[in-house]
């Protein structure tokens, strides 16, 4: 609910073009929210087949024209100027090799809509004219090669009462034109993130990659097939030897109650074919591939239906003993994006590691996984068909996300080796000589050990006191990481004069599955005192002046932002962005309703004593602390009226207060221009109250 979704979801990352290189700051320039918007984001890498290049994504942003576009562009692995290919005013992604590395396709919305669009690729680039590849009234997203190139799959969200695309068609021109904008529904998820569901649902689709015919629906029915996700591994892919389909679907009549989802296999041979299912675990299975050599799919699991934070485990299929185990039943992390190497008997992943998001090596003979390189936050895995070559996104606190490669020693994958920067995109980005995030450790509620990341501004001096800014992250399942983020920027807090402290408390992911739990039906216990604890342990910094601190949040930080007004007063102002007010209106609103009825043990009719022990409104007779609110109109995570109900409370009790309001926002703040008017309104109350206040 309160988390992205339940994948985890690494922080928005930013990237560079080599020949789209932002100026040269000044070296007294100020590293603001206007300088921020001006970096480009570097996205989904993709090895070529032949180990030679990388296409993958650049994001420009425009604040002037409130814009985000994105372009496929092209770099040599042995390193060199990246390319801009298929260019267009409009945005492409998703680029996808075929096995042959003669053909890109990728997703474009050039033509006014979203559709797969492919190009004929040359030696340095593309050689052809793009060329449109589907024309589907409901969209296309997503791409899957199989791998004799013969078949495309991709998603396409579809009225599963229509077998055709004029049938899709008819039914939006119908829905487009009537007069009435009223919604009529009949069952729960009936909206989802920022989305109404308009009785659509996500199918996948096999279409022959030379167009001979119609895009097949290989999923029918009232089921997202693949599910929802925000991020996390593919939902499908294809066998070796293309004969077979493997797929992810929600498969509970309730989707609202459940995180349920099945893994099934379709027969591509047979046109007649039935999918069939292949997992009867009752909680999430997500994320097949297959191996090489067509033995096995590996995918994530978790155990405990409803529990989105639940571990997940790296499972094994076995195709032909028919047999499901764990590979990764004594570790206490949880695998995030993964890749086979070529022997089929090793996989490379990453996972979320103490504060960071390292990469590591599992063999299937047996062992733990071994961390292969511990810096940073790393994803978005490719391994070369030789097995030499891994190629991957990197981003830290101080630098938005880059692409790098290294060399697995030996080919056996023992050892990562001559790591280096394949993009150099946003060059400018040193004159504001950005500070690393520093790692510390305090003790928390009972002793545990909790550790957190410390930003300084870029002008820090020794002997100099510097106001506090004390960020509480989201989830409440998540982490603050050593990594870039667009939208909770540590760097341009701290270029605004202070030092941004981000503690990683109970239910924290990272630090092993215990300490996850220990927040579920505890939201103001432990982490409370563990967050107080860190606020004892931040203020006693020699370079903090103890007394000016502010303090932050978003989501479940948000929650714990409402919780502080109404237990402490030792902040001087607080911020709270999309954040749960009263736990009991919040339930009936929401849509994800896994999660409330997890995490606060029920619901509000069959645990009305926990919902108002834990709801931060019961307590507002204690509100003192000046509280700027923020919401986004189209958060259905957690709802306008969250932040509407603290706004009109805050007034009625004369605390000083200020609502930002954003009418075309969800549950994150992502149109330039808004996220431009945010970071100015916090930095400004900040100031107002922490900095310059008396």
């Amino acid at each position: 609910m309160l988390r992205a979704s339940r994948y985890i979801v690494p922080a928005v990352i930013l990237g560079f073009s080599a020949s789209l290189v932002l100026a040269q700051a000044p070296a007294a320039s100020r590293f603001t929210v206007e300088e921020m918007l001006k970096l480009e984001r570097v996205a989904d890498p993709q090895l070529s087949p032949d180990g030679r290049h990388v296409a993958y994504v650049v994001t420009d942003v425009s604040l002037e024209k409130n814009t985000r576009v994105s372009h496929v562009w092209l770099v040599p692995v042995a390193g060199g100027d990246p390319v801009s290919l298929v260019r267009s005013e409009k945005s492409d992604s998703t680029p996808r090799w075929s096995p042959d590395g003669k053909t890109l396709a990728f997703v474009s919305t050039r033509d006014g809509s979203s559709q797969i669009w492919m190009v004929d690729m040359g030696p340095k680039g593309a050689a052809g004219e793009p060329r449109k590849f589907t024309s589907l009234a409901t969209e296309a997203s997503g791409i899957a090669w199989s791998p004799d190139g013969k078949w495309i799959a991709f998603a396409s969200d579809v009225y599963p009462e229509c077998a055709t695309n004029r049938c899709n068609e008819q039914k939006l021109e119908e829905f487009e034109s009537r007069k009435s904008k009223g919604r009529v529904f009949d069952r729960l998820m009936f909206r989802h993130w920022v989305s109404w569901k308009e009785g659509r649902f996500s199918h996948l689709f096999l279409v022959p990659s030379d167009g001979s015919a119609a895009p097949r629906d290989v999923t029918p029915g009232e089921a997202d097939a693949p599910p929802f996700s925000l991020g996390g591994p593919d939902d499908y892919a294809f066998s070796p030897d293309s004969k077979e389909l493997a797929f992810a679907k929600k498969t509970d009549p309730v989707e609202a109650i459940s995180t349920n989802s099945d893994l099934f296999l379709i027969d591509l041979t047979d046109p007649a074919a039935k999918a069939r299912k292949i997992t009867t675990n009752p909680a999430t299975d997500s994320g097949p591939a297959y191996s090489p050599d067509g033995r096995f799919i590996v995918y994530r699991a978790q155990h405990r239906p409803g529990f989105e934070a639940d571990r997940w485990q790296l499972m094994l299929f076995d195709r032909k003993a028919g047999e499901h185990r764990s590979t990764t039943v004594g570790w206490d992390r949880s695998p995030d994006s993964y890749a086979w190497a070529p022997d089929s008997k090793t996989i490379y992943l990453t996972a979320e590691n103490q504060g960071r998001s390292d990469i590591f090596r599992l063999q299937l003979s047996g062992g733990d996984p071994l961390p292969i390189l511990d810096m940073g936050t790393n994803g978005e895995l490719q391994v070369s068909r030789d097995g030499r070559t891994l190629v991957f996104s990197q981003t830290s606190l101080a630098s938005p996300a880059e692409l790098f490669v290294g060399t697995l020693n030996g080919g056996d994958g023992q050892v990562l080796r001559g790591v280096t920067m394949l993009t150099h995109t946003n060059p400018g980005l040193g004159a504001f000589k950005l500070r690393e995030g520093e790692n510390v450790t305090f003790d928390g509620a009972g002793g545990a050990k909790i550790q957190a990341w410390v930003v300084k501004p870029a002008n820090f001096r020794e002997g100099q006191k510097y106001p506090l800014l004390y960020l509480v992250h989201g989830g409440p399942q998540s982490a603050w990481h050593d990594g870039w983020t667009f939208r909770w920027n540590a760097q341009v807090f701290a270029a605004a004069g202070y030092v941004v402290f981000m503690p990683n408390p109970r239910g924290s992911t990272g630090f092993g599955q215990q300490f996850t739990d220990e927040i579920s039906g505890d939201w103001a216990g432990k982490v409370y005192d563990d967050l107080m604890k860190g606020a004892d342990f931040a203020e006693a910094l020699p370079y903090v002046e103890k007394g000016r601190t502010g303090a932050a949040g978003a989501s479940f930080g948000g929650y714990m932002m409402d919780w502080f007004l109404g237990h402490t007063t030792r902040f001087r102002a607080i911020v709270t962005h999309a954040g749960v007010y009263n736990l009991t209106s919040m339930y009936g609103v929401t849509e994800e309703l896994w999660f409330p009825e997890w995490d606060l043990e029920g619901m509000p009719w069959t645990n009305p004593e926990l919902y108002a022990k834990l709801s931060p409104h019961m307590y507002a007779k204690n509100f003192k602390t000046p509280t700027l609110v923020t919401h986004g109109e189209l958060d259905f995570r957690v709802p306008i009226g969250e932040g509407l109900q603290l706004f009109t409370t805050l007034q009625r009790l004369g605390v000083p207060s200020r609502m930002v309001y954003l009418p075309d926002e969800g549950h994150w703040i992502n149109k330039p221009a808004n996220a431009a008017l945010w970071y100015n309104e916090f930095i400004a109350w900040m100031n107002r109250w922490v900095k310059d206040g008396k």
